[in-house]
C-alpha cells in the first residue's frame, strides 16, 4: 500500500508540476517580473522531464525496500516460531532399534489450537501387529487427525498414543519417523530426479532396491518408458507427472523406506479404477508383515481390512469387519448405501 501511494503521488506530480511551472512562469513573464524568458521557461520544463524519471527510479527503490522489509519481517517471524513438537529430554528408542508395530490409542482427546470443542474425544482402539485397520467417516469427522496424532504432527491433549507400549512423546523423533511411513493424498516431490526423490528417504538405496519398490508401486514400467528413466527431473512439486503417478512415486518411496507401520491417508485417491485395482495388490503385498492403518473414502479400499473403525464427530461409533458393519445397518451402512462416500 505504501508503494502504491508513492507511485500515485508521483503520477500526480508528473502532470501537476509542469502545468504549475507554465502557469507561474507565464504570469511572471507577462508582468515582466525578473529576467524570465520563454526560452528559460521551456528549458526549465525540459529539465523537469529529465529529472522526473530519475525520481521515479528512486521511488521504486524505496518501494522495493519497503516490500523487502515486510517480507523479511514475515520470514523471520516464521523462523522464530517456537517448535511445538519437542523431543523429550530422556527420549528412548525401540528395543532392538526397530518397532514391532503394535499401535494403541488410549482415551485420546485432542483439540486444535483455538478450537471451541475437541476434534477427537475419548478414542480408544488397538491395531495389533501385522494387521490392517481402516478408518472411515464423513468429511470433518476427525479420521485424518488420528493419523496426525500417530505420526506426532500434533500431541494429544489428554490420553496416550502408544507404539509397542511406548508413548510416542517418549520416543526420539528419528525413531518415530523410522517407525511410521506416511503416504497422504497430497504428495510432496522435490525438484530433482526420480532417483533422488526415492533416495531422499534412503540415501544408500541401490538401483535394484529402487526398481523393486517401483515395481511394487506399479510405476516402474512408466519410468522405464521415459527418455531419461530414473534420471528424469520430476519438476517443482512433481508437475510433470499426473496425480496418480505422483502418488505411486510416493508409495514407492515409502516401500523403499520399509517402515514397520504404514499410514495411508487417501493414498489411492488420485488413481483411476484400473490403476487402483493394480495398486490394491501392490498394497496388500506391501502390507504383509506390517501394521497398516488406512484412512479412506472409497469403500473398495477397506473391504479386506481386519477391522474398520467408523468415526463420527471425533468418536468411534462403530467397529467391525466390512460384512459385519454392512449387516448392522448403522452409520457405515448409511455411508455405503446413502449415496455418500465413507
Amino acid at each position: 500500500m505504501a508503494g502504491r501511494w508513492m507511485q500515485g503521488l508521483y503520477s500526480v506530480l508528473l502532470w501537476i508540476i509542469p502545468a504549475l511551472t507554465y502557469l507561474i512562469g507565464g504570469v511572471l513573464f507577462i508582468r515582466g517580473i525578473g529576467d524570465l524568458t520563454i526560452g528559460t521557461l521551456v528549458a526549465f520544463v525540459a529539465m523537469q522531464t529529465t529529472l522526473f524519471p530519475q525520481l521515479n527510479t528512486l521511488l521504486r527503490v524505496a518501494t522495493q525496500v519497503r516490500a523487502s522489509l515486510a517480507l523479511f519481517t514475515r520470514v523471520f517471524e516464521y523462523l522464530d516460531l517456537e517448535i511445538p513438537i519437542k523431543e523429550a529430554e530422556e527420549a528412548q528408542t525401540f528395543p532392538g532399534g526397530r518397532a514391532r508395530g503394535h499401535v494403541s490409542f488410549e482415551d485420546v482427546h485432542f483439540a486444535y489450537p483455538g478450537a471451541e470443542r475437541d476434534t477427537i474425544a475419548g478414542v480408544t482402539f488397538e491395531v495389533p501387529r501385522g494387521t490392517h485397520t481402516a478408518i472411515v467417516g464423513s468429511t470433518g469427522s476427525g479420521k485424518t487427525t488420528l493419523g496426525y496424532l500417530l505420526s506426532r504432527l500434533y500431541d494429544v491433549s489428554t490420553g496416550r498414543v502408544l507404539i509397542d507400549g511406548i508413548d510416542v512423546r517418549e520416543l526420539t523423533l528419528d525413531s518415530l519417523a523410522g517407525a511410521v511411513g506416511v503416504v497422504t493424498q497430497e504428495t510432496y516431490l522435490l525438484h530433482a530426479s526420480i532417483a533422488d526423490n526415492l533416495r531422499f528417504v534412503k540415501p544408500d538405496a541401490s538401483e535394484a532396491d529402487m526398481v523393486r519398490a517401483c515395481e511394487m508401486a506399479q510405476i516402474h514400467a512408466h519410468i522405464e518408458a521415459l527418455p531419461q528413466g530414473y534420471d528424469t527431473i520430476v519438476g517443482e512439486r512433481g508437475y510433470r507427472f499426473s496425480g496418480g503417478e505422483k502418488q505411486r512415486l510416493a508409495i514407492a518411496r515409502t516401500i523403499l523406506r520399509d517402515p514397520p507401520i504404514l499410514l495411508l491417508d487417501e493414498a489411492t485417491s488420485a488413481l483411476d479404477t484400473v490403476t487402483e485395482r493394480a495398486m490394491g495388490g501392490a498394497l496388500r503385498s506391501l502390507s504383509e508383515g506390517r501394521t497398516t492403518i488406512s484412512i479412506a473414502h472409497r469403500l473398495s479400499t477397506v473391504r479386506d481390512a481386519d477391522q474398520i473403525l467408523v468415526v463420527k464427530a471425533g468418536r468411534i461409533c462403530e467397529r467391525g469387519t466390512f460384512d459385519q458393519l454392512r449387516a448392522a445397518g448403522g452409520e457405515f451402512s448409511r455411508l455405503a448405501t446413502g449415496g455418500r462416500q465413507a
